[in-house]
């Protein structure tokens, strides 16, 4: 197989998406944002990095460390609980039930997880605060002698979700509540969430002790002088999960995230090529592309990516305004990852994901001399198609690679490859 042109593969931290090719730097991307972030690193705990810098995140599977890191991109979302992390504040609503702070090490590696105690029935806690709709509930939690545990709000009954911290378990959870989710940060921690949907969802976030798995809306126990440890509470503007996001006196706001501008048009082939990525969508509502283009020119492209349903794959060229390949194929779940590709040459356009060829065209239109001049991942600065997401990987060739090329290319080594790569456990 020939040698890529441009190859992007994470490694390293800081104002640039770092690209292995060319070394001349000429193939790094842009990298902005205003303001700190977390990550996961590559012990497992979520770490803060700095105003402007990317973020290499590491995946977890079963709460350990797998895998190589991968470069995280996300939107604007805002936490909305102005203390997430100290519960004594008098913002949080404190009803039959005691806080101990700095009683345990949390997912961060520091002692600053707070031990929430049952001090009779019906114990919850309750912070009132901004609400969005849609918005996204979530708490990290450990099992210390109570094991179920309820996010809701106390807009309505249709705004709530139970979980079995002690087995890893979802259970009920209301209408107008959905992506119910509960996630293994290792060392006993889950981090649990929900979004709520509707009218006046989230007017409170509140946290009870439930009863049972089966407990619906403000079920509260009914026994108490039980505990479970909590940090890192978020109630955010959107319509799914994101990276943790700490305040400490009043909400704060992640800003959204880009990285473009690598490469040039000495860079690119206009007369052939191949654009591969291994990645993966954060679900929500925006497009997620990544493109080969002609910079400010709307018109002038080549696309791989995700639409805005969270199923749906697409590649799409476009030369001077005339489309010559435009296909998608429909996944289980876009949030897993997957390689995805497509070539370019005068009468042999083609896509391929995870090893199958999906779409081709004959099409004999090209990109003439000077088309292509930088990959972006979004397209023409478009806030509303830029790539949110997962980047494990990105390659460019300037030859259009041929079948057997690019089924390897898009193919897994092997079954357990394959199910690391997409954040699977193999028993």
């Amino acid at each position: 197989m020939a040698k890529p042109k441009l190859c992007l593969i994470p490694s390293a931290q800081g104002d640039k998406f770092y690209s292995v090719l060319p070394s001349s730097g000429v193939g790094d991307f842009d990298f902005s944002r205003s303001g700190g972030a977390t990550r996961i690193n590559s012990q497992g705990l979520i770490e803060t990095v700095a105003d402007g810098v990317s973020r290499l995140n590491y995946p977890l599977i079963d709460g350990v460390v797998k895998g190589c890191p991968y470069h995280i991109l996300e939107p604007q979302s805002t936490n909305a609980i102005n203390y997430s992390e100290d519960f004594t504040q008098t913002t949080w609503s404190k009803v039959n039930l005691s806080v101990t702070s700095n009683n345990s090490i949390s997912p961060d590696g520091s002692l600053n997880a707070s031990l929430i105690t049952s001090t009779a029935n019906g114990s919850y806690l309750s912070d009132s605060l901004t609400s969005y709709d849609p918005s996204t509930f979530s708490l990290f939690v450990k099992y210390v002698d109570h094991q179920f545990i309820q996010l809701y709000s106390g807009a309505s009954g249709n705004f709530y979700a139970t979980f079995d911290i002690k087995n890893s378990v979802v259970g009920a959870n209301g209408a107008a509540t959905d992506n119910v989710k509960i996630d293994n940060y290792g060392n006993g921690w889950f981090r649990i969430s929900c979004v709520f949907s509707g009218v006046a969802a989230g007017s409170t976030a509140r946290i009870g002790f439930a009863q049972s798995l089966n407990s619906t809306w403000g079920g509260l126990n009914t026994s108490f002088g039980t505990s479970f440890l909590s940090f890192g509470s978020q109630f955010e503007s959107n319509s799914y999960l994101t990276s943790y996001i700490k305040t400490t006196s009043a909400a704060v706001t992640r800003s959204a995230e880009t990285a473009n501008g690598s490469g040039d048009a000495a860079t690119f082939n206009d007369s052939e090529g191949v654009l591969f990525a291994e990645v993966s969508k954060d679900k929500g509502t925006q497009y997620s592309l990544i493109s080969l283009q002609k910079s400010s020119v709307s018109d002038t492209y080549a696309y791989i990516g995700y639409l805005n349903n969270n199923t749906t794959i697409r590649g799409q060229i476009k030369v001077g305004g005339t489309i010559v390949l435009d296909e998608e194929i429909e996944m289980s779940d876009t949030s897993i990852v997957a390689k995805i590709l497509i070539k370019y040459k005068s009468g042999d356009y083609s896509m391929w994901v995870n090893g199958f060829e999906v779409g081709s065209n004959t099409n004999s239109t090209i990109f003439s001399d000077g088309d292509l001049n930088e990959i972006e991942l979004g397209i023409n600065n478009n806030n509303g198609l830029r790539f949110y997401g997962k980047t494990k990987q990105l390659q460019y060739y300037d030859t259009a690679l041929n079948s057997e090329d690019l089924e390897k290319l898009t193919s897994w080594v092997s079954f357990s490859d394959m199910a690391e790569g997409q954040l699977y456990s193999v028993e």
